[in-house]
């Protein structure tokens, strides 16, 4: 087929919502696209957070979190599908992570048990194994943990962006774990080299 050519992956992209996006989930969004194929994509959005606090989503499942810089970290919301299932967005693990045992990986922060790996150097793990690691102490040094993910189904982002609902730019894990969240849309329109009122629409639907 001649589209297969055209195929563009966009896995560890970006999607920036236009501002004429107005959908209640994706409204000034950031999502993060941990997969992209022709069959479709599932993505996290990174600049949503809910009302609970990392420490209260432990408590919710039994935990401890002895990680005194994750304690008042929110939850974000990732997209309306399986907003009841947590999905935590994190570095691959790497020794550089503990140069104080330079040549020590505990088992925690190696492999968790269902764990996307992502071109980029990233995870997203969807077991409760790397929640336990966290609540020891230990598990992924920069973490993102989201309730719920956002999916299209087959040619449906394509659509969306031949429609220009979407901007996209190769995505910056600094954003992710560094930038303060009010800023992370402007941040990211900043990786294209534009903000967000170059591109308010002159002709609206009002």
């Amino acid at each position: 087929m001649t589209a297969d050519s055209a195929f563009t992956n966009l896995t560890h992209h970006f999607l920036i919502a236009m501002p004429s996006l107005e959908d209640v989930h994706f409204s000034k969004s950031v999502v993060y696209l941990c997969e992209h194929s022709q069959r479709g994509a599932l993505g996290l959005i990174i600049n949503k957070p809910s009302d609970m606090s990392m420490q209260g989503l432990f408590e919710k499942v039994d935990l401890p979190l002895h990680r005194e810089d994750l304690l008042h970290t929110p939850v974000f919301k990732g997209g309306p599908v399986h907003t009841e299932r947590g999905f935590v967005l994190h570095e691959a693990f790497s020794v550089d992570q503990t140069p104080e045992q330079p040549d020590v990986a505990s088992p925690e922060e190696s492999v968790y048990a269902s764990t996307m790996t992502i071109p980029g150097g990233l995870e997203m793990t969807t077991s409760k194994d790397v929640l336990e690691a966290l609540s020891t102490g230990a598990g992924p040094k920069r973490v993102l943990i989201t309730l719920g993910y956002a999916a299209w189904g087959e040619g449906q982002l394509e659509s969306e962006l031949a429609e220009n609902s979407w901007l996209t730019v190769t995505a910056d894990t600094s954003l992710i774990f560094d930038t303060p969240v009010e800023q992370r849309y402007e941040r990211a329109m900043a990786l294209l080299g534009l903000q967000s009122w170059m591109l308010s629409s002159e002709a609206g639907h009002a």
